[in-house]
């Protein structure tokens, strides 16, 4: 019988087998090797760290024999020391743990080492294999411990200055530069201050030079601006130092040296580029990795990349030349010699130019070159012959040029189409009615070339497939590209692989994130799926807790149910509370290492399970997740590990009340006794950083801590406004005002130029415009405040030719209005022209940019309305529209009035799927586009598909109620899921619910898996219905339908079931259902929210510690010197077992 290891604390293997340390040896000094004599010595001293690189270095040497435990036992008892095994263990754990929770202490350490020990600890970080020292009953895993320090942050901190401080003078600098390329990558990058370079060596040998280069640059991304510009400064220090260059005319730059300084190369300047000579630039571009480097230089400038192009020119180098070509990386983005280039020339730079959309900014001028290089290659030539060699730049052709094309040129050049990214929707539908003009059904070989134009395939073509092709499609390379299927289209494909007659293979045969829009009803049909099946699909929560509960009938091992990944999504309270202990605590790490798929509510199960069974090692992240009372638990002594845990996690979606949250902010802040005072309680801090206090930020972090902090803060996704106001005066102190600011200042604190009002913008918008506009482009995802919106436009209008519209419009003349470049930089600044500007934009404009501009979120009604009138200008009125028309509109679409909706072919579920996608459609809008479906199409409301109702999305909200019961029960139990996710009005819900009924049944026979398909149509029950579901039922409610439950009915529901709704629901509560509750209600409601027990456990004591709490404490609230907890001791001592 096998026995799993036991952890044990360091020395324990001395006492393995006694009970105190009274055992002698005779002539103990005498028989004990000197290394362990010293040894003995640092462990009474108590320099444990000291006693284990004795240990490590004798082991490496010599043989651990059994009576060498022995003679350590007496040499200790000889010098009067004696310790029973609990006091040794204790006094072990104690020192280590201080040690790891003050990485600062850590590196006192390491510089008191001797050399030989400092020697020994630098080797163990050097190794990659797992090893091991074997003391006979003893492991000290060494693999391990080297793991977990090059992983902690504080300790790897240590790591990374004790090296620079000592490891050059102690090991050869080859391996040196190893290990610090090891702690510098498991770092954020915040190590790489600007300062840091003052401590690194500046006599390297050149190959330890050109190693620690190496690290640099595979860090580069992850280093700031200025940090970027000290190392390499310290680069070209030395490299200076080793060139020929005699006088000021002559360039120290040499080949050798480009290759050196690799992605750092954008940093030498214009001058210096320019005064490097022909012969060292030749051989450059001659290496044969030359072209790998320049394909990484993505932050190059138009400047510079031209300085570089005209050097290779000066060197003999024929620049149209296809080999030249090849070799100039990204430097063919800012190609300027197009003077009587040939089309072949063209064809060959624009095929090199898909590398192009790596570049960090300038992505206009890259587009108009493609333009002009795109008008060469098809000079003397048609479109439909050469369509083929023009790469990406296809994705410039204009509605009509793709129009011109013949199905036949399509076909011959769908290999190029097809890997091109960047394609529009519009562009998309256009070039597959062309590739499938010739194909009366679809097959597998057709589809599978298609790639990124499977887009454009209708969802009544995916339905008229073979499901045999189909199945085919979904296996091979171009499923891919199914994620990219608008909803309607996916529900065409699962339509025909889950067929009522035969569902079995075709479901277990859908793979990854689309098995999600697999049916509850048709999982319950299906019988066999196992664990193993299921490890590569992606899981929606109803699906997960259906299977896991299926497949926890049927299993023997429940471990492989866990271990599989997704299926930790179906977890519920029972299970967990049924679980024994050594079951929950072997088999925890599975859903920590599954965190992010897990709810807020199975995470408070989670708390409270470990609470019960074994809170002196509980995680103390899962203290945020019980109610803010527990937090008092936490000794000072803890306060570290506490902090580390819950920085790990992200706090907002681990508590989701605000007054809870606040709770654990305080205890937060007790902790850092509302400071920060070095860069250690950064690393600390992780997540937490973001969740700092306007005051601490403002007053609380120390100048040493602060470069550390603002590194951290760059990433925090929501900072409140009064931690912003912090951060911007902060960054005021420091930098000063914008007008005074460097290129460097600026790109590194590009997220925080949102913080600046216009005003302060503006010397930007002027001094810096393209790192402004670099600045933007990474806020894409987000809605910018106007002021830095009008700083980004202003910037681009100043830059942009000033040339007036020549729209015969009434009122344009005049007018600069605005350039397809003009719109293409500004992104969700568009929405700063002025209606006369969008009025009188030119129509080939408009054409050009009409999905650039209806993907804008912040434009106005008006703006909306300008828009759409130069849309029927351009393409007439609507009725003339063709479906990539409509596809392109986008949010402009939504100024369309009912009239208007109604001349819209929507002919085409596809159609209307792509207006069904904008969410702030009137009920008179959403009803023409309805109605204009069922006219246009032929279809009642009884023939409507699955895929129908799914593209009709949130029009379906307009449909009468009288017409819900004629939908077929077999159509709607399939899209339930994706019905659940629209708001529709109280009564629509309630007659969903009804046609539920029929699907699952009575209300009262509902599952959690049920409840959570069912989506917002569970809102739809009655008062009745509602009082009469069990307590237990209440987590599976999505947050959705709580908030969709009509206050009348929401205040039917019982305390009881109130208190168990789990904190994400009870955060969905919304004022006005608040409002309707009573004293007692409310009282549940807050328990819900602090997440208090409402399953079986008896609550313990808020006093208990739910962490081990060390012998040595800090005052109340002190953190003077942070470090990291890693969760146990530093070192992993295993006994084997003895049978």
């Amino acid at each position: 019988m096998s026995q799993e290891p036991t952890t044990y604390s360091l020395f324990l293997f001395l006492f393995l087998s006694h009970g105190v340390s009274s055992y002698t040896v005779p002539n103990s000094r005498q028989d004990l090797h000197p290394l362990l004599q010293k040894m003995a010595e640092e462990i009474i001293d108590g320099s444990y760290l000291n006693a284990l690189l004795d240990l490590i270095q004798f082991q490496s040497s010599h043989l651990w024999t059994d009576d060498l435990s022995h003679r350590v036992l007496a040499y200790l008892n000889s010098r009067n020391v004696a310790f029973t095994i609990p006091s040794l263990q204790a006094a072990v754990e104690n020192h280590l743990e201080q040690r790891l929770h003050q990485p600062q202490k850590l590196l006192e350490d390491l510089r008191k080492t001797d050399a030989q020990q400092f020697r020994t600890a630098m080797k163990c970080l050097l190794e990659d294999k797992k090893d091991r020292l074997d003391l006979k009953d003893i492991i000290i895993d060494l693999g391990e411990i080297r793991e977990r320090a090059l992983q902690s942050p504080g300790v790897n901190r240590s790591l990374f200055l004790i090296t620079l401080e000592r490891c050059f003078q102690v090991l050869n600098s080859l391996e040196c530069v190893e290990i610090l390329g090891k702690v510098l990558r498991g770092s954020s990058g915040s190590f790489l201050q600007p300062d840091i370079t003052e401590r690194l060596p500046r006599d390297l040998r050149e190959d330890a030079f050109k190693n620690l280069s190496a690290v640099f640059k595979d860090l580069y991304d992850k280093t700031s601006a200025h940090s970027q510009r000290a190392l390499y400064s310290w680069m070209t220090g030395i490299l200076q130092t080793s060139s020929n260059a005699t006088d000021d005319s002559a360039s120290w730059v040499s080949a050798e040296h480009l290759w050196v300084l690799g992605r750092y190369i954008v940093h030498l300047s214009f001058e210096e580029i320019m005064k490097i000579s022909p012969i060292e630039i030749g051989l450059f571009i001659s290496y044969d990795n030359a072209t790998k480097q320049l394909d990484t230089v993505y932050d190059i400038t138009p400047e510079l990349a031209q300085a570089f192009l005209e050097r290779i020119s000066s060197s003999n180098f024929n620049m149209r030349n296809t080999s030249t070509i090849h070799r100039l990386g990204l430097l063919v983005c800012f190609y300027n010699d197009l003077e009587l280039l040939d089309a072949t020339v063209a064809q060959v730079l624009l095929h090199q130019m898909i590398k192009c959309s790596h570049l960090r900014g300038f992505q206009a001028g890259v587009q108009k070159l493609k333009a002009e290089l795109l008008d060469i290659a098809v000079e003397n030539q048609t479109l439909n012959e050469t369509l083929g060699s023009l790469s990406d730049a296809v994705v410039g052709l204009t509605y009509s040029q793709l129009e011109s094309l013949s199905p036949e040129a399509v076909h011959g050049a769908i290999s190029t189409l097809s890997q091109v990214s960047g394609w529009a929707k519009s562009q998309v539908i256009i070039l597959s009615a062309k590739y499938l003009a010739h194909e009366k059904v679809l097959s597998f070989y057709n589809v599978s070339q298609m790639g990124a134009l499977l887009a454009g395939v209708s969802t009544q073509a995916f339905c008229s497939m073979n499901r045999k092709d189909l199945s085919q499609v979904l296996r091979s390379a171009v499923s891919q590209y199914v994620s990219e299927l608008s909803p309607a289209q996916q529900q065409g494909i699962l339509s025909k692989m889950v067929q009522a007659e035969d569902t079995a293979p075709g479901i277990v045969e859908i793979q990854g994130a689309f098995f999600k829009e697999v049916s509850l009803f048709d999982l319950r049909r299906q019988p066999g799926f196992n664990s193993t099946v299921l490890k590569d699909k992606e899981l929606g929560r109803s699906q997960a807790l259906f299977l896991y509960e299926l497949l926890l009938k049927t299993t023997r091992r429940p471990e492989e149910l866990l271990s599989a990944g997704q299926l930790v999504k179906g977890v519920t309270c029972s299970h967990i509370d049924a679980m024994s202990t050594d079951f929950f605590l072997a088999h925890f790490q599975d859903f920590q290492n599954n965190f992010a798929l897990l709810s807020p509510y199975q995470v408070n199960c989670l708390a409270w399970k470990y609470w019960e069974v074994s809170r002196l090692s509980m995680p103390p992240f899962l203290l945020a997740a019980l109610p803010a009372r527990y937090l008092a638990s936490v000794p000072a002594s803890q306060c570290v590990p506490f902090l580390i845990s819950l920085g790990k996690s992200w706090l907002d979606s681990l508590v989701l009340d605000s007054h809870k949250k606040t709770s654990v902010l305080r205890k937060v802040q007790q902790c850092l006794d509302d400071s920060i005072a070095d860069e250690y309680t950064v690393d600390i801090m992780g997540n937490l950083l973001c969740h700092l206090p306007a005051a601490i930020i403002d007053r609380g972090i120390s100048p040493r801590a602060w470069a550390t902090a603002l590194h951290g803060l760059r990433d925090c996704p929501d900072l409140n406004p009064e931690q912003k106001a912090a951060v911007r005066l902060k960054l005021l102190g420091q930098y000063g005002f914008p007008q005074h600011w460097t290129a460097e200042t600026t790109k590194d604190l590009g997220p925080f130029l949102v913080l600046f009002s216009g005003d302060e913008l503006s010397s930007i918008a002027t001094k810096f415009p393209d790192i402004l506009l670099q600045a933007a482009s990474k806020m894409a995802m987000t809605l910018p405040p106007k002021e830095f919106l009008w700083a980004v436009f202003e910037s681009v209008r100043n830059s942009s030719e000033k040339i007036p519209s020549s729209d015969p419009i009434l009122g344009c003349h005049g007018v600069v209005a605005p350039s397809s470049d003009d719109i293409f930089k500004l992104a969700e600044a568009n929405a700063c022209w002025a209606l006369e500007d969008l009025r009188c934009m030119e129509e080939d404009t408009f054409i050009r940019t009409v999905e650039l501009l209806g993907a804008v979120q912040g434009f106005s009604r008006p703006q909306l309305m300008t828009l759409k009138e130069k849309a029927i200008q351009v393409w007439d009125m609507p009725s003339y529209w063709r479906e990539h028309h409509i596809v392109s509109l986008g949010r402009i679409a939504l100024a369309l009035n009912e009239s208007e909706l109604e001349q819209l072919d929507l002919s085409s579920i596809d159609t209307v799927a792509s207006l069904s996608r904008q969410t702030e459609w009137t009920p008179g809008q959403a009803e023409s586009i309805l109605q204009g479906y069922l006219d246009d199409s032929g279809y009642s409301i009884q023939d409507l598909r699955s895929f129908h109702l799914v593209g009709l999305g949130a029009t379906l909200c307009a449909i009468n109620i009288t017409e819900i019961p004629l939908i077929k029960i077999s159509e709607f139990r399939v899209v339930v899921a994706r019905i659940g996710t629209l708001l529709c009005g109280t009564h629509v819900l309630a007659e969903f619910k009804r046609k539920a009924e029929v699907v699952f049944g009575d209300p009262t026979e509902w599952t959690s898996s049920v409840l959570q398909e069912l989506g917002t149509i569970a809102a739809g029950l009655t008062k009745a219905e509602l009082r009469m579901l069990d307590k237990d039922l209440m987590p599976y409610f999505q947050p959705s339908a709580i908030k969709c439950l009509p206050d009348e009915i929401f205040k039917e529901l019982s305390a009881e079931q109130i208190a168990s709704l789990g904190p994400e629901n009870a955060a969905a509560v919304t004022h006005a259902q608040r409002r309707r509750l009573s004293p007692l209600q409310l009282q549940s409601l807050q328990q819900a929210l602090d997440g208090a027990k409402t399953h079986s456990w008896q609550d313990a004591p808020a006093s208990a510690s739910p962490t081990r709490t060390s012998s040595s404490r800090s005052p109340a609230g002190a953190l003077q010197s942070l470090g990291l907890w890693l969760g146990c001791p530093l070192l992993v001592l295993m006994a084997k077992p003895l049978w």
